[in-house]
């Protein structure tokens, strides 16, 4: 039988990106125009996450447009807004979402995001019947794609989200970077790396030659802190540089002396619409008490939105294609509600559909730092680590300047 027309010929797809950037979600939104396009849908942009939905909208049309999946960030650009009601917005705009559904003629919706921006999605589609497919995307790793990392005859719930894997680059030759400074002045220093609730992009730096680390799934308490103190002075003195370089989550729960409580750091008290504060500043306190106890001179370093900045890597171009490979199953099926993911940690090369499976966007969540990637004992990422981030990010990137200059005795 002989179509005369594309499959969705005078359908419209459109799509979104919510929440925090990272260097993959142009390449995400590529890699679904592209496929979309192929099967006849027009395909729209909606600027600035669920913003875009609300008043008059604002959308753009991506159709038969040139689009660069290599460079960073989203050209459609994000928000954090939230359209159902919340406390910093107690009104309901999930009206205006739908009343611009119908004015721009959407058929379906992809929403690029995390937790909360695809919590949304999914919500619309349970009330209202919106035809949703979810995108993952974060840094930060703590999507529970339901992604298995199969390594020693065990099977480990990992996960693999988009986003993650140029990050994760990007920390290695960060903390490689910091490392030959470090080395200079005999310094430990302190980095400090995005994530709120879990540890997965701080235990990267360890492939940048970082050995010690400490990560939101484990409080520091008083009594953990003087075991912390002592390795770390352990592990000074054991470098044959005297240096150190130690990654710090930036939601690590750190016990204060003066109120004699376990808490995080904030930058800021102001919550966004999905009810989360801005942290930032654990690695300064960290370095100053480093520095008081031990009596070594630490320095702290934010690396701030430079995981999050810079062009698509390589995994990540893959991981990004493979994915919108199952977005077009899950369109061609009339699939709504669900999330393509990987169904296991593979290498650059096995990056393929048949690899692939999808899962319910409510059942999505947060995925903590799996205890079998870290030994709170020791402050140590494990080597069962090391194998996941192998089949992502290879050998490691952590140069020595190596020499031995015999001593002169005058």
């Amino acid at each position: 039988m002989k179509y005369e027309h594309k499959l969705f010929q005078g359908k419209t797809l459109a799509i979104l990106s919510g929440g925090g950037d990272t260097p993959a979600i142009n390449s995400s939104i590529e890699a679904i125009r592209n496929r979309a396009s192929l099967l006849g849908f027009k395909v729209y942009g909606i600027l600035q996450g669920w913003k875009g939905l609300l008043g008059d909208g604002d959308v753009v049309d991506l159709t038969h447009q040139p689009y660069d999946g290599y460079y960073g960030g989203t050209a459609l650009r994000s928000s954090r807004t939230n359209p159902f009601p919340s406390k910093k917005n107690p009104e309901s705009r999930v009206p205006q979402v739908l009343r611009n559904f119908e004015r721009y003629k959407i058929d379906v919706l992809v929403t690029i995001g995390g937790d909360d921006t695809n919590g949304a999605a999914k919500r619309l589609f349970e009330t209202e019947g919106i035809p949703v497919i979810g995108f993952p995307k974060t840094i930060d790793n703590d999507l529970r794609t339901r992604t298995i990392h199969h390594y020693n005859g065990k099977d480990i719930e990992a996960v693999m989200c988009p986003g993650f894997p140029s990050a994760a680059q990007s920390m290695m030759e960060f903390t490689a970077n910091l490392k030959t400074t470090a080395e200079s002045h005999s310094r430990i220093l302190v980095m400090e790396v995005m994530g709120r609730d879990a540890g997965w992009l701080t235990g990267t730096a360890i492939f940048g030659g970082a050995s010690l680390g400490l990560i939101p799934e484990f409080e520091i308490t008083k009594e953990r802190k003087e075991v912390f103190f002592e390795t770390v002075k352990e592990a000074y003195m054991h470098s044959k540089k005297r240096c150190l370089v130690i990654p710090v989550s930036e939601g690590t729960r750190w016990f204060d002396e003066k109120t004699g409580k376990v808490d995080v750091v904030y930058a800021s008290s102001e919550l966004d619409e999905y009810g989360h504060p801005r942290f930032g500043g654990v690695s300064g306190i960290i370095a100053s008490e480093i520095s008081s106890r031990l009596g070594v001179e630490a320095r702290a370093q934010i690396s701030g939105y430079y995981p999050r900045s810079g062009h698509c890597r390589h995994y990540d171009r893959r991981l990004t294609s493979t994915l919108a490979d199952k977005v077009v199953d899950l369109l061609l099926r009339e699939e709504y509600g669900q999330m393509p993911v990987m169904k296991r940690i593979v290498p650059n090369v096995e990056l393929e559909e048949f690899n692939t499976t999808s899962i319910d966007m409510g059942a999505v969540g947060n995925k903590p730092l799996s205890d079998d990637y870290y030994d709170i004992s020791k402050f140590a990422f494990t080597d069962a680590y090391r194998d996941f981030l192998t089949n992502i990010l290879g050998k490691p990137d952590c140069e020595d300047f190596r020499y031995d200059f015999p001593v002169v005795i005058p």
